[in-house]
């Protein structure tokens, strides 16, 4: 019985689930959603059906005439959560499981009206990627079985759920509301999401509106303005947008990612109203995503690479058609040092820095970096290089082409590449991406004549003069840069003249605050930790945890910032931080 993605019970022999139609009640009291799931098949059999769950009261089975199914909950695995088998009787297609989440559901965070910027209702919101969708819906929980879906959220009336599908129609029959919405397209179950709190919308264009909490929306609408002009660029680039809208909704501060992709409704971190639009290539990412990852989608986590260096690579290709190449070479040497940090926090482990990995027994958040992204843009960039510009975008158009609304694996896109790019791979190496550690010698670099200025200027103090058109991910790099043991009177030399510790900007803020800590410059502590409460995006969290963690002067402050904050945080970012604070 064959098992071909090692984070899910999901067996090959069984029959796979074609639609879902799921109820859920929205209980803020209990912090539970009281719900039911109809899984229609897209074959009868009959036999054992194993679907994954995890922390999942189970209450009952039944067939679509309500007939009682025999099944037993195994007790759960660390990583896997529980196996759910049901046993089918012959010709079943239909059954339907009712149950409860639990209040620990690790893809659900409850907010308090306090951990909200209105501070006068509650906020509830999912995060289902990697392996959470289980936590919420006992189902074949592996972006390899993709699914459609109908929902019927039931809510506070004063509330408004936002789903990442099409909305159909909000009823009102009581105190109570219920959102209905539908996903025509086949999506992979870690793109299930949804949101219920405070929010209003306002359009941006005739495709996309920005959803939020009535007082951060205008903010968000100004920063995000110019998502349709991004959105027409990437079609250019990689063919018609199949999702018909790309709505954005900005999350409360506690959402661990920069955003994340799901189809209709991208959540974004509200790190990214930085008031100048700077820190919109997120958005770009996310969009990107349309066709790499949600149209094109890993076989499981193993082929993580294949979502995310392909989402860089259209990432920086609609940033250079927007704003440049010079900008798109910033970003570039950005994630080249995102990538370097990476490599060297899997020293011990170096496995883990090849393409291609082996997750058995491995839980996907822990190995959670920028290799995949990083590393997997390399090889596409040296790819283009070798094939030219012309002919590697015809074989990504081809590519989507081929895999659209399919999920694949590493051995899927080799095939496929030799087929339609022969000879390219072994060219430039691939190998050493796909199934060797560290970064390749050959691998390209980014260049630029805005690099080679940043570069005279490493380490120094430089003048005003000098930096009056630096645009923020040119301060970025240049923090990024300095040297580990820069001493303490040029940071503070630095911080005098340029402010960094009272910068807005999350990513130059984090990158000053970094380097600061290093030198246990005393300003840039009682920042951190006032941002660390700000804040919930691991991006962010981890580096200063580490940071804090690895001065032994530090150490038991990261502990007590930790203690009091952790309740904030979402539990996949309290997971990681404290794997950085169990650290030797």
């Amino acid at each position: 019985m064959p098992r071909l993605d090692p984070h899910s019970y999901n067996d090959s022999t069984q029959p796979e689930t074609e639609s879902l139609d799921w109820k859920a009640r929205v209980d803020f009291r209990t912090h539970r959603l009281h719900a039911e799931v109809t899984l229609t098949l897209k074959e009868a059999s009959a036999g054992p059906l194993d679907l994954d769950t995890r922390d999942l009261d189970i209450r009952a089975v039944v067939d679509a005439q309500g007939k009682p199914l025999p099944f037993h909950l195994a007790p759960p695995e660390p990583i896997l959560g529980s196996r759910l088998r049901v046993e089918l009787p012959a010709g079943l297609r239909q059954l339907t499981v009712r149950y409860r989440t639990s209040p620990q559901a690790s893809a659900l965070q409850w907010l308090t009206p306090s951990q909200t910027a209105g501070g006068q209702h509650p906020f509830l919101f999912s995060q289902c990627q990697a392996i959470h969708a289980r936590s919420v819906i006992p189902l074949q929980d592996t972006p390899r079985i993709r699914i459609r879906y109908k929902a019927a959220l039931t809510l506070p009336k004063a509330l408004k759920a936002v789903m990442a599908a099409g909305f159909v129609h909000r009823e009102e029959p009581s105190v109570e509301a219920v959102e209905h919405y539908e996903m025509p397209q086949p999506i992979p179950p870690y793109l299930l999401a949804f949101a219920v709190g405070s929010l209003a919308a306002k359009e941006l264009g005739p495709r996309s509106r920005v959803w939020a909490e009535p007082e951060l929306l205008e903010s968000a609408a100004s920063e995000f303005e110019d998502v349709d002009a991004m959105l027409r660029v990437a079609e250019s680039l990689f063919g018609a947008y199949d999702w018909e809208r790309f709505d954005l909704l900005t999350m409360p501060p506690s959402f661990p990612y920069g955003g994340m992709e799901n189809p209709r409704l991208t959540f974004l971190t509200p790190t990214l109203l930085a008031g100048d639009k700077s820190l919109v290539n997120v958005v770009a990412h996310e969009l990107a995503h349309s066709w790499t990852g949600n149209l094109v989608t890993n076989a499981s986590a193993e082929h993580f690479w294949l979502n995310e260096g392909f989402t860089v690579f259209a990432e920086r290709r609609i940033l250079e058609a927007l704003e440049g190449p010079e900008e798109a070479a910033l970003h570039a040497a950005l994630g080249r040092r995102s990538l370097e940090t990476a490599i060297e926090h899997f020293r011990a482990h170096p496995h883990l820095t090849a393409l291609r990995t082996h997750l058995t027994g491995i839980d996907p958040d822990d190995v959670f970096s920028q290799v995949p992204y990083e590393k997997g843009y390399l090889l596409l960039c040296a790819m283009e290089a070798m094939a030219g510009r012309p002919a590697f975008d015809k074989y990504l158009r081809k590519y989507i082409d081929t895999f659209r609304f399919k999920a694949l694996t590493t051995e899927d896109w080799v095939a496929f590449t030799e087929r339609e790019l022969p000879g390219v791979l072994g060219k430039v190496n691939g190998e050493s991406y796909l199934h060797q550690p560290g970064i390749p010698a050959s691998a390209p670099s980014p260049r630029s004549r805005r690099l080679e200025e940043l570069q005279r200027l490493m380490g120094t103090v430089p003048s005003q003069e000098a930096v009056k058109e630096w645009t923020p991910s040119e301060w970025q790099l240049f923090l990024e840069w300095l040297p580990s043991d820069t001493p303490r009177d040029t940071l503070r030399e630095l911080d005098e003249r340029f402010q960094f510790t009272k910068s807005t900007n999350s990513e130059v803020l984090v990158s000053w605050l970094v380097a600061a800590l290093r030198a246990q410059y005393a300003p840039a502590l009682e920042r951190a930790e006032a941002f660390l409460g700000e804040v919930g995006r691991m991006k962010y969290l981890k580096p200063l945890y580490s940071t804090l963690h690895s001065s032994k002067e530090y150490r038991s402050k990261a502990r007590a910032i930790f203690q009091r904050y952790a309740e904030r945080y979402h539990p996949i970012a309290r997971q990681g931080i404290e794997g950085i604070l169990a650290r030797a």
